[in-house]
């Protein structure tokens, strides 16, 4: 489980694929409709760069408070 949630507007993702380049732990990945997907959301270390470099503000990455 990852202590990380990525938010991904579809409607502003113009599927460019900048976060999917550039992700280091490969979450992301365009989908058939070319939008990007978190495929391996468990992976995400909160790094941000996918919400840092997308052009369109699409993607946000919030940390998750797990309750015991």
């Amino acid at each position: 489980m990852s202590n990380w949630q990525i938010d991904i507007i579809e409607s502003w993702c113009k599927g460019c694929g900048i976060c999917v380049n550039f992700c280091p732990t490969k979450v992301l990945e365009l989908n058939p409709m070319g939008i990007a997907a978190a495929q391996r959301p468990e992976d995400c270390t909160g790094c941000e760069l996918c919400a840092r470099l997308c052009p369109d503000l699409a993607i946000t990455v919030m940390k998750l408070e797990h309750t015991a």
